[in-house]
């Protein structure tokens, strides 16, 4: 009998969508074969998976495709959930995340690729923070006292918004989440999923994750 092949996750090391997948993928224990991609030069096969062309991409053993982020998360913590993810999940404040602060998160890092002001996204992507310092001010993490599928699908983009000036975040009045974003940040789950690949080429060596 033929064995099916370990999915294989197309990945930019620094996408935030890319991250959060890469979170599930991980501590679920799910192996993939890494492939590394170079957002100006994507690779064919990527883009025949999915013709979108962006990360995260997995392609299964059996041919089947998943190209959205918090889809292949939940695949993923389906398959195995050691740690109790999809328990903590919340479905509203991902999509706030996802929607209205990933909006004022790029205006705010991109403001030339975006009309308004750069200072108004980011005072409007700190209102966000501080709803999100509020919940933490009452548990350690977003949806209760253990890590869970919210922080990993949201810790990704706080990081983004964080390190646009470092500065001015480390002195706004945010202490929960600035402790949150520490301690994920300094995590044995989040350091391991921060690998430097290659970019992949056909024919490159697989590389298996985690």
């Amino acid at each position: 009998m033929t064995a099916v092949p370990e999915p294989i996750l197309y990945s930019f090391r620094r996408c935030p969508y890319a991250m959060r997948a890469r979170l599930a993928l991980a501590v679920s224990g799910t192996r993939c074969e890494l492939r590394e991609v170079k957002l100006i030069a994507k690779p064919q096969a990527m883009l025949d998976a999915s013709p979108k062309g962006t990360v995260p991409v997995v392609v299964l053993g059996d041919g089947g495709v998943i190209d959205q982020s918090l889809d292949i998360m939940r695949w993923a913590l389906a398959r195995s959930d050691p740690e109790g993810w999809l328990d903590r999940d919340d479905v509203d404040l991902i999509a706030t995340n996802d929607g209205p602060f990933k909006r004022d998160l790029d205006g705010y890092k991109y403001p030339e690729r975006h009309d308004g002001d750069a200072m108004a996204y980011r005072a409007a992507g700190l209102d966000f923070l501080r709803y999100l310092d509020a919940k933490l001010a009452s548990s350690r993490y977003l949806a209760g006292s253990e890590r869970g599928l919210a922080d990993a699908a949201i810790m990704p983009f706080v990081r983004q918004f964080a390190a646009v000036d470092t500065e001015w975040f480390a002195v706004q009045t945010v202490p929960h989440v600035q402790a949150w974003l520490k301690g994920y940040l300094a995590s044995e789950l989040f350091v391991s999923t921060m690998i430097r690949p290659q970019p992949w080429r056909p024919g490159d060596p697989a590389i298996f994750f985690p």
